[in-house]
């Protein structure tokens, strides 16, 4: 029976090692999350086995939870900082830290209630629940503690075996086990009244399981992860993969080109994408206008207020571009003051009314700090009244804008002229 015993452990050992480390190994196609969270919903088993459930070995009683399972948590967390880093090797400690606490104190107010017995033979035992939470609690404790000894005494390891992966790797796990070994021996005779003779045994099966992993940590360090990182970099595609690549690739997108100020897309944007836009609203036979607003007499806003202050008020003006256009309308920096529009499916006329729109809007809502309307002069173009491309669209709607401030400012230019006088 203690051979049987014997040839579980080391499969329980080897089975759970091997599914850890692929999902460590698979960490940046599946998501860290996928390995943190298999780490932390063991972490009541572990406990309860090692608190209830012992098999007899030839060296000893020991629990499959504490000399297998915690011990096997503690090496992967090694494993994780070796090859991520100590912010991320703090996340599934905290974790579990804090989910014993919510355990222990649910435990408590689980006692205010007066529970059902719906079967004779399934009664509640909240005093097992609350032994079990602080129980966990301690666990975890000395698990924080043990992370950062393992931590430490690999790198002080070295000093002495720079190129000793694998020998760091084992006698860190001899050492901190064995006062992980101490620690919670001690819990469980203060708690469960374990004998001193588990004590024994548990030392030597944690010792056995450290060989037991870091023998299979050699061969996977030098069989499979250094030959084999070419595989490893290969895609996993599942739907879940390609939704998150679509999101990060769209937001990407969507980033790429913004002012910093203003937040509106930028001049390299605009050349990119306003001759498409253009385009693709003449294929589909519709017009496509172009607004070029500029705000009035705003190096005085910046000789007079500061220049925090005149970036203040070109980001309302942006603000208010943002509110009064279409979703399919785009809004571009063109330059200092300068903000171009670009308005497809908008004929001629349309787009005269939306910059009148915009002009009422700032000058009845954007003001300087002593409370001194802002306003803006517009030149409106339109394609493909006015050209059938970006560049001759735009030149239209520049040479509109000049007059507009030749006109005494705050209004609209388009191809019949000034369309309202401020």
């Amino acid at each position: 029976m203690e051979m049987l015993n014997l040839a579980l452990f080391i499969v329980e050992a080897v089975a759970y090692f091997g599914l850890m480390v692929t999902l460590l190994h698979f960490r940046h196609r599946l998501g860290l999350g996928v390995f943190l969270t298999a780490l932390g919903v063991m972490h009541f088993m572990e406990t309860y086995l090692a608190a209830v459930f012992y098999v007899s070995l030839p060296f000893g009683d020991v629990s499959p939870g504490s000399s297998v399972f915690f011990s096997g948590k503690l090496m992967m967390i090694l494993m994780l900082y070796l090859w991520e880093d100590a912010a991320t090797v703090r996340q599934p400690i905290y974790g579990l830290f804090l989910g014993n606490l919510l355990t222990v104190s649910i435990a408590w107010v689980l006692q205010l209630h007066q529970p059902l017995q719906l079967a004779s033979n399934h009664t509640p035992d909240v005093d097992f629940l609350k032994e079990m939470g602080w129980l966990m609690v301690w666990g975890t404790a000395l698990l924080y503690v043990d992370s950062l000894g393992i931590i430490l005494l690999y790198e002080k390891l070295g000093d002495y075996f720079r190129r000793r992966v694998v020998l760091r790797f084992m006698i860190s796990g001899f050492v901190l086990l064995t006062f992980d070994q101490v620690g919670f021996f001690a819990a469980l005779h203060y708690f469960l009244d374990v004998p001193i003779a588990v004590f024994w045994g548990g030392w030597k099966a944690k010792m056995l399981s450290v060989c037991l992993f870091g023998a299979m940590f050699a061969i996977y360090e030098y069989r499979i992860r250094r030959l084999g990182a070419d595989a490893a970099a290969r895609s996993i595609s599942d739907v879940f993969g390609d939704l998150t690549f679509r999101e990060r690739y769209n937001d990407l997108l969507e980033r790429t080109g913004r002012d910093m100020l203003t937040g509106v897309y930028d001049r390299t944007r605009m050349e990119l994408e306003a001759p498409l836009m253009l385009r693709e609203a003449l294929r589909q036979g519709l017009f496509a206008t172009v607004l070029i607003i500029d705000a009035d007499h705003f190096k005085d806003v910046n000789d007079g207020y500061g220049h925090l202050q005149g970036d203040e008020v070109l980001k309302a003006i942006a603000g208010r571009l943002g509110t009064t256009l279409r979703s399919s309308d785009r809004v571009f920096r063109f330059g200092g003051e300068e903000f171009v529009a670009v308005c497809p499916g908008t004929n001629h006329e349309e787009g005269l009314l939306l910059a009148e729109r915009l002009r009422w809007t700032i000058a009845t809502s954007v003001k300087t700090p002593d409370d001194r309307p802002v306003t803006v002069s517009i030149g409106v173009a339109t394609a493909d009244e006015d050209g059938v491309d970006f560049t001759t669209v735009l030149s239209a709607a520049d040479r509109r804008l000049y007059a507009a401030k030749k006109s005494g400012r705050n209004c609209v230019v388009g191809h019949s002229g000034v369309v309202k006088l401020g």
